[in-house]
């Protein structure tokens, strides 16, 4: 306990000292919200991934999808690096940096009302945000307090609020750069982690091969398989159709999440985009897939301990169990490991939606006057607010972790991927086309929700994000053209000239 204790206290100190240091970063509302647009590759890779990857993936998905899918889910974590990272930021960064720097937007409903010329749009973007940003932060707090329970004996609401508080002293103290220092602390701590948490945990079975071969021992479940041995070790899993739901969900999904977006709008130059570029993708590789791969092994640890008492999986219990056999030492850096997944992406998203409020609804819609000052102080007003309502959500869950995640990530890659994306690369998108697919990503999720008519809230989430795909530029074809002369003059970005050295091209 001692050690597990030190541990704990070295890291909340760690983070509070980086809000005071942060401090002088964030005194006017483009420190605060983007770090001046300064922030160099290393800090924007991490928070980039750090924001990505939390006690959701760690705890949640990494225990349900390993379960129901073998060492196969180590696919979603490739997924995760390829189309989530790499792709992300070759077809994103750089053309979100400089569009979003053109239209001076500084969050993701900005953007929309600035591209697309109509202040509701705005709006309703900036109330999706909020709306479907509090169930996410919910599925954080959720995972992050199972582990805690486990290896500190702590009740799950005090976990909650402690983290709670933490976070929002760091962000309110310092802005994006704290959180981007900080993600850049966690990060490290995370990488570390999982590779000694996999070690550990593998070692327990015998090492990698052993394991391998008492998983292929276990029997599907799946109808797929026929219910044969060694479908929980092979290339694709049991349940191939359903896995790649949720490789297309958590890697595409990325696209469309205003917080993983706002990162590109900090870029600090070309030479950070390429760097960072691999970097994020490295990151991705070793967390998301890590987590997975460990995740994958979790029947190798089924007894009473993860089963409720109708007999039915707790998922949400299965990678603690898998860890609570460790030792005190290697159980100290999972709380440290998942501790720092869960605050990143905490303080990532309460920056996001408390600057989207204040900038998006409060200053565009209500007092269009404010001061920087003033910003500044509702801003951090709406993070306290922000928090305070996800945690009242986190301490009576109506649904498991994956699912929490699963409707929020939906219902926001599915309204706003189709609508971002094209708008950073094609003239012709119209506003009924972001409506159209506005409605699409928030209504296949939500009725999905109620009526259930697609099993599972992922799949769910996955086709509002590929109906989105196909319905913008549909209805863009369909639907009356935005001003040419506005269309143009935001797009004029893209042509503006610049000068570099030889050492970056050849051109006379």
């Amino acid at each position: 306990m001692v050690i597990k204790l030190v541990f704990l206290i070295c890291f909340f100190a760690v983070m509070i000292a980086v809000g005071i240091f942060a401090r002088k970063h964030a005194t006017n509302v483009g420190d605060f919200v983007l770090g001046g647009r300064s922030v160099g590759p290393w800090l924007t890779a991490f928070a980039y991934g750090t924001s990505y990857f939390s006690a959701v993936v760690f705890v949640g998905y990494a225990g349900q999808f390993g379960w129901k899918y073998g060492i196969s889910a180590t696919w979603i974590g490739i997924g995760n690096a390829l189309i989530g990272s790499l792709l992300a930021w070759v077809i994103l960064g750089r053309r979100t940096r400089v569009m979003t720097n053109h239209l001076k937007s500084a969050t993701m409903p900005d953007f929309f009302g600035s591209r697309y010329d109509c202040k509701a749009i705005k709006i309703t973007a900036s109330a999706i945000s909020f709306v479907f940003l509090v169930p996410y932060t919910a599925s954080v707090y959720n995972g992050l307090s199972r582990l805690f329970g486990m290896a500190f004996n702590i009740p799950y609401w005090v976990c909650v609020l402690a983290m709670a508080a933490l976070t929002g002293v760091y962000v309110i103290m310092g802005g994006y750069m704290a959180t981007a220092i900080n993600d850049f602390i966690q990060g490290i701590i995370m990488l570390f982690g999982i590779i000694a948490v996999v070690g550990a945990v593998l070692s327990q079975h015998g090492g990698f091969l052993s394991a391998i071969v008492k998983l292929s021992e276990i029997e599907s479940d799946v109808a797929l398989t026929l219910g044969q041995k060694g479908a929980f070790t092979s290339f694709f899993g049991p349940d191939p159709l359903n896995l790649l739901g949720v490789v297309i969900l958590t890697s595409l999904g990325t696209w469309g999440l205003p917080q993983m977006v706002h990162k590109f709008y900090t870029i600090k130059s070309e030479k950070s985009i390429k760097t960072g570029t691999i970097i994020s993708t490295i990151f991705a590789l070793i967390i998301a897939g890590g987590s997975y791969f460990l995740g994958g092994f979790g029947r190798l640890f089924d007894n009473q301990a993860i089963h409720n008492d109708q007999g039915g999986i707790i998922f949400d219990a299965i990678v603690p169990h898998m860890l609570h056999s460790l030792s005190d030492v290697l159980i100290g850096i999972v709380i440290i490991l998942v501790l720092s997944a869960s605050m990143s992406t905490l303080s990532s998203l309460v920056l996001t939606s408390s600057s989207t409020l204040t900038l998006d609804f409060i200053k565009g819609f209500i007092f269009k006057d404010m001061s920087e000052k003033k910003q500044l102080k509702i801003m951090r007003i709406f993070i306290v607010f922000f928090i305070v309502v996800s945690v009242i959500l986190a301490l009576d869950p109506p649904v498991f972790i994956a699912q929490l995640m699963g409707i929020s990530w939906g219902a926001l890659a599915g309204a706003f991927l189709a609508p971002f994306l094209y708008g950073l690369y094609w003239k012709r998108v119209t506003k009924a086309a972001v409506w159209a697919c506005f409605i699409s990503g928030v209504g296949i999720t939500t009725t999905n929700m109620i009526f259930g008519y697609i099993s599972s809230p992922i799949n769910a989430g996955a086709l509002a994000m590929v109906a989105g795909l196909v319905i913008v530029p549909l209805v863009s074809l369909l639907t009356p053209k935005i001003n040419k002369d506005k269309v143009d003059s935001v797009f004029e970005c893209y042509e503006e000239t610049v000068t570099v050295h030889k050492k970056k091209s050849i051109e006379e």
